[in-house]
C-alpha cells in the first residue's frame, strides 16, 4: 500500500467538493493506493498522472512508496494547466 500525501492546494480542493463526490474521490485513491486498480492515465507533456473519478479529477505524482495529489477537482479546460 502507498502513503497518500496531499498538497496544501490540494486537500482545500477536496474539502471544497460536495461531501458525495469527496467520498469517491477518497475511495478511489485509496483502492489505487491499496491495488494500483483505476482510471490512470500518465500527463502529456508534463510529469504526473491522472485519476478519473466520475467528472472529477486527481492530478498526482507518485513513486514507489507515496502518491502525492496535486490538484483535486472538476474537469475543465484549465484543470491540467495547473500545478
Amino acid at each position: 500500500m502507498k502513503t497518500i500525501i496531499l498538497t496544501h492546494a490540494a486537500a482545500r480542493d477536496l474539502d471544497k467538493l460536495p461531501s458525495e463526490a469527496r467520498s469517491q474521490v477518497i475511495d478511489a485513491l485509496d483502492h489505487y493506493a491499496i491495488s494500483g486498480d483505476g482510471d490512470v492515465k500518465k500527463l502529456k507533456d508534463r510529469d504526473g498522472f491522472r485519476l478519473r473519478v466520475g467528472s472529477y479529477r486527481v492530478i498526482f505524482a507518485e513513486d514507489a512508496m507515496t502518491i502525492l495529489a496535486v490538484y483535486i477537482g472538476r474537469r475543465a479546460t484549465t484543470t491540467y494547466k495547473r500545478s
